[in-house]
């Protein structure tokens, strides 16, 4: 079973190594191995959303769950990240700064047990082209909430300062627009 205080209490003690990101990718690799463990752990995706699952100033570990069709623009970390899919998929799109606006650098897809490790540097948007729910582990090598990042919107790509209560409106969306087409029986 997935034991999720061991899980964050090895995370942390792996910040100690020198290759503190791939003793954390390592970790989080055996662990969505196992997705059926991961979900008995932390439930069955049924409401996307970002759920805190540990917060510190060194670490932060989330449950993010993207809701069936839901898209969110291009953004920042600026510090390490790695995720690992225990349910459905996610699609994403990397960006690079190119003279003062976003560049496509390419993309990759991400399905259940795939671990994927984003640089401090890295600018990707994230989308689930499924009809289900996907759901990941999120871990970033440092404060996810408390650092200052970016997010870029609109057709245009304008950078501003990333902003967690429009991250969280669009998770709401996408929960809203999801229920409306199951009632509807799309």
């Amino acid at each position: 079973m997935f034991d999720l205080d061991r899980f964050v209490a090895d995370c942390r003690a792996a910040l100690e190594s020198p290759s503190a990101e791939a003793a954390v990718k390592e970790m989080l690799t055996a662990v969505v191995a196992r997705p059926a463990h991961v979900e008995a752990a932390l439930g069955t995706p049924r409401v996307g959303g970002i759920s805190t699952l540990h917060h510190s100033p060194e670490l932060t570990v989330l449950n993010v769950v993207w809701a069936p069709g839901m898209a969110i623009y291009p953004h920042d970390h600026r510090m390490w990240a790695i995720i690992g899919l225990y349910g459905g998929r996610e699609d994403n799109v990397f960006y690079r700064r190119n003279a003062g606006r976003l560049a496509t650098a390419g993309g990759r897809e991400l399905n259940v047990s795939d671990v994927a490790v984003l640089g401090k540097n890295v600018i990707h948007a994230v989308s689930n082209p499924l009809r289900m729910f996907t759901g990941a582990i999120h871990i970033y090598g440092g404060d996810f909430f408390g650092v200052e990042r970016s997010e870029w919107t609109g057709d245009s790509f304008e950078e501003r300062p990333y902003d967690m209560a429009h991250a969280r409106s669009v998770f709401a969306e996408a929960n809203a627009r999801w229920a409306r087409e199951s009632s509807e029986g799309r």
